[in-house]
């Protein structure tokens, strides 16, 4: 009867197999991830800022109670490491608007802000809430009062709502910007420069010029800002 002994190299096999710890399959390896720089998120702001009432189905708007749920995600997911936010907006609702920019200026991570097109009214505070700010070269910012249509009850109790509720966007844009109170409120009733309005249209520039915008930049200016924000210690 033949007795079958095992190869030299059967045997080095053999214990190479009971030395190396067993792979783990491929379904249970962690993904790798997407970008080594950074993975981030992108939150786009585009047409009016849509509040308590519902605008025509024919209007461009972003809804705040959608983006109000992106935004805690954001902060949420330990994936995400930064937020990049792009504006085209004619403003909007004031209180919707100051809610989202809010919740951007306290997000707990790296976010950055392209004004492209038009950051106007209420898009202000949104372009300043985020850790750095940019406005493309041709983009426009108008900076006005706080206005309202409709009917309103003609009552010196509606004046002061319409001061109050002005002077918590003031206060907005300077605590996030570096621009003053006293020359963000000339700009917004200067006469001058808005036809049958008060306010001002600040170009690209300009607005890096006034303090309100950190620097003029492109998409590429504006994710390479956020990948250095990522990579710094926070």
């Amino acid at each position: 009867m033949d007795i079958y002994a095992p190869t030299q190299e059967e045997e080095t096999q053999e214990e190479q197999k009971q030395e190396s710890p067993p792979q783990q399959p491929e379904s249970l390896m962690p993904p790798p991830k997407p970008n080594p720089r950074g993975v981030i998120q992108f939150l786009t702001i585009i047409g009016q800022v849509e509040g308590h009432i519902l605008l025509p189905p024919t209007n461009k708007a972003t809804k705040y109670e959608h983006v109000i749920p992106q935004l805690v995600a954001c902060a949420e997911n330990r994936e995400v490491d930064g937020l990049l936010v792009l504006l085209n907006t004619m403003g909007g609702d004031v209180e919707a608007g100051l809610a989202l920019a809010e919740l951007i200026a306290h997000l707990g991570k790296p976010s950055v802000s392209l004004v492209l097109g038009g950051g106007h009214s209420i898009g202000v505070p949104l372009a300043v809430s985020a850790t750095y700010s940019f406005i493309a070269p041709s983009a426009t910012m108008t900076i006005h009062p706080v206005r309202m249509n409709g009917t309103l009850v003609g009552a010196p109790q509606t004046y002061e709502y319409f001061k109050k509720t002005q002077d918590r966007v003031q206060d907005f844009i300077t605590a996030h910007s570096n621009v003053t109170r006293e020359r963000l409120n000339t700009l917004m009733m200067d006469t001058q420069t808005m036809a049958q309005d008060v306010g001002t249209i600040l170009i690209g520039e300009d607005a890096v010029n006034e303090g309100i915008i950190d620097a003029v930049g492109g998409l590429h200016c504006a994710m390479e800002k956020l990948y250095e924000l990522i990579d710094k210690p926070q």
